[in-house]
């Protein structure tokens, strides 16, 4: 593995571990605010409780530690000793004092909060209050708690995070870079037998061309296929160099997949002929969208490969505008697409056809529609398989975001 690969390994792993830390900060948090809340809302209860115990007491004598009472009578008033500046709620009081209905609230008085319940028992406005500073401490307590436990787990997972995210991408990363290495070097390996036949063509065509005698036409347009060929297979191996390393950035320009179009079916017509299929094109439309031009001419050759494959005798390739979107269709006149299989014929190694008898045959391995797919989701489009009909024939259609002209 590459210094680069280690980085990127490395980067990964570090984007996963701050991923799962926040993922556990998010649940950590969940869990402390769940936690508060109940452990508030027991507080509140418990205060309530205490207020209702102490629903009975009108003697500042009989009342309990925790609670401070205030006894107003005909006689005076009689009150809990170390009664904080602010209490009693002599507002509350009077309210109550002169038929008003009994009152709870908090107040605040000597720097705390007071839980406070106003009532009249047997002719006396009793005022209870309950302190609530204890509260308040376990709550900072708990909060201190949960904040620490959080980070501490967040560090940990970040940790442990990472540990593990390096031993399971590992494979995965050694996996890709062996890709690359294989695709490099077959590529570093093609490149020059196909430059030598790419040269070797053109030094020909260019003989033909200055040649005194005359050369029958079939040969020499045979000869300018062949350096069209070489050089579509030059680009193909570059392409495939871009597509198997995602650092790379694939070059967009603007393609006409109408001209694209005509040029494949024409380089094809000569395999069509071998199989009495006719290659028809219907392109008349601007057909314009971003995109890398060799791997969009890969996806149509493989579109009319697999369509002259299964054809009886023709092919129609057409191309169509839709809102922003460009629709490319190769249909064909077969047996096409067995029932439920339109969702499958996408993946690799998907081919249900049957092997070929005869050695003279190629071997399908079921690739080029996945060639197909990769292409247009690659491009931000989408295909879809389908059947013409009771009467066959089978269609994949292309949609591909419109190149916008401003």
């Amino acid at each position: 593995m590459t210094s680069v690969d280690e980085r990127e390994l490395r980067s990964a792993s570090n984007r996963l571990a701050v991923q799962f830390a926040a993922i556990i900060v998010v649940l950590f948090t969940l869990l402390g605010l769940v936690v508060y809340l109940v452990v508030s809302a027991g507080q509140a209860e418990a205060a309530k409780r205490a207020l209702a115990d102490a629903s009975m007491v009108d003697s500042v004598h009989d009342a309990p530690r925790d609670l401070l009472i205030t006894v107003v009578t005909d006689q005076g008033r009689d009150t809990s000793p170390g009664m904080p500046k602010g209490l009693p709620d002599e507002a509350a009081i009077s309210r109550v004092a002169a038929g008003g209905a009994p009152e709870t609230s908090t107040v605040s008085a000597g720097g705390q909060s007071y839980l406070t319940q106003t009532d009249v028992r047997r002719g006396k406005v009793v005022q209870v209050s309950y302190g609530l500073q204890e509260q308040a401490e376990e709550l900072t307590r708990l909060l201190v708690a949960l904040v620490v436990s959080g980070i501490i787990a967040a560090a940990a997972a970040a940790v442990v995070a990472v540990f593990m995210a390096r031993r399971a991408m590992r494979p995965l990363a050694d996996a890709l870079a062996l890709q690359r290495r294989f695709v490099a070097d077959a590529s570093h390996e093609l490149r020059t037998p196909l430059t030598l036949l790419s040269t070797r063509a053109q030094l020909l065509r260019r003989r033909i061309r200055d040649s005194a005698s005359p050369v029958e036409e079939d040969v020499s347009s045979g000869v300018d296929e062949i350096v069209d060929d070489s050089k579509a297979l030059t680009e193909i191996v570059e392409d495939l160099l871009a597509v198997a390393d995602p650092r790379q950035d694939a070059v967009t320009e603007q393609v006409d997949l109408g001209a694209l179009a005509v040029a494949v079916a024409r380089a094809a017509e000569a395999r069509a002929l071998e199989r009495d299929v006719r290659i028809e094109v219907d392109a008349a439309v601007n057909g314009v969208v971003p995109g890398a031009a060799v791997s969009l001419r890969r996806m149509i050759v493989a579109l009319v490969d697999n369509a002259v494959d299964h054809a009886r005798s023709r092919v129609l390739v057409s191309l169509t505008a839709a809102g922003r979107e460009v629709v490319l269709s190769v249909s064909d006149d077969g047996s096409g697409f067995e029932p439920a299989s339109e969702s499958r014929v996408f993946e690799r190694f998907s081919s249900t056809r049957a092997q070929p008898a005869a050695v003279s045959e190629p071997r399908h391995y079921g690739l080029g529609l996945a060639l197909v797919s990769e292409v247009v989701g690659r491009h931000h489009g989408v295909v879809s398989a389908s059947n013409d009909g009771p009467e066959g024939g089978g269609r994949v259609t292309v949609r591909l975001p419109a190149d916008r002209v401003e």
